[in-house]
């Protein structure tokens, strides 16, 4: 054993075994106990999200809300929509999607609104007509037209499921703070977009423009939720990260698709038309007039 190895070997026995994918795995006698922690342990663990510090209105000094799209198409954001499958893998494993719906359901995420300005809010049933879609067969309308009670074959039910989101469009603001002297990002909001329930499987609809976005999340009201749900560590599958820690550290690939702007805050598609190309370059053009930003605050 090398002396690499070596430290390498000491630096991972001082981890808390709070990072395991699956804690207590190498010392479970059986399949129960994987995932039982010690008092000692669940001591140890830090288990809040990192509080985002003050920051006054006079401390800005220049800033630019954006919106951006996360194509869950492109690898490096799969951790995002992966896995779409729960049935055949542990608790600990699950979507971005799977995460919100189900603390949408059990009340604990409230801060749900229709749209990015967060003007609106919804509830779960609101969400129902967005997320279900029911129709009757012909078989189940001459049920219905013969006076006879509607039979439960005859009605199909379709609900959207984690395997149809299609991308995540987040709102955030760029910013320079002048007491710290550097440029930050905030997080603001998120939602997930996905195909209209109702044309979901029409093959006859235009993908892009058959695209949905289900609802917005607030995002500084998600995160305990966010840090608590773990994401799939490709490098190092003992330490997973949270969702929150994912998104905060922009470990994604997202093209900007709106800037607030005086014409309403219009998006890109709509004064460059019909060319992805112009659009992805006016996209970059943007993000390095953001990034351009911190150096020329410094230039004299």
């Amino acid at each position: 054993m090398n002396w690499k190895s070596v430290i390498v070997v000491g630096v991972l026995s001082f981890l808390p075994l709070s990072l395991l994918a699956q804690a207590n795995i190498l010392n479970a006698k059986k399949p129960e106990d994987i995932g039982k922690k010690t008092e000692a342990q669940m001591e140890a663990d830090d288990d809040e999200p990192l509080e985002y510090g003050y920051v006054d209105d006079r401390d800005i000094l220049w800033s630019k809300t954006v919106w951006e799209v996360i194509d869950l198409d492109e690898r490096v954001n799969f951790p995002l929509y992966y896995p779409t499958d729960t049935i055949g893998i542990g608790s600990d494993r699950r979507s971005l999607f799977h995460v919100l719906m189900k603390n949408i359901q059990n009340g604990k995420l409230t801060d749900v609104y229709t749209d990015s300005y967060f003007t609106e809010k919804r509830t779960l049933s609101d969400l129902d007509a967005t997320l279900q879609s029911v129709d009757t067969t012909d078989y189940g309308y001459e049920q219905i037209n013969a006076g006879e009670a509607l039979s439960d074959e005859f009605v199909i039910r379709r609900d959207l499921t984690a395997a149809d989101i299609e991308e995540y469009r987040i709102k955030g603001i760029w910013y320079f703070d002048k007491r710290q002297g550097e440029l930050k990002y905030r997080l603001l909001g998120i939602a997930p977009v996905a195909p209209d329930v109702n044309f979901v499987d029409d093959e006859s609809m235009d993908p892009n423009e058959n695209k949905v976005e289900l609802f917005w999340i607030w995002y500084p009201s998600a995160r305990q939720i966010l840090h608590d749900a773990k994401v799939f560590n490709n490098r190092n599958s003992a330490q997973p990260i949270s969702f929150d820690m994912l998104l905060n550290a922009r470990r994604f690939n997202g093209v900007i698709y709106k800037e607030d702007n005086v014409h309403g805050d219009r998006e890109i598609n709509e004064y460059i038309f019909d060319n992805a190309l112009f659009q992805l370059l006016e996209a970059n053009r943007i993000k390095e007039t953001i990034r351009d930003r911190e150096q020329d605050m410094w230039a004299y």
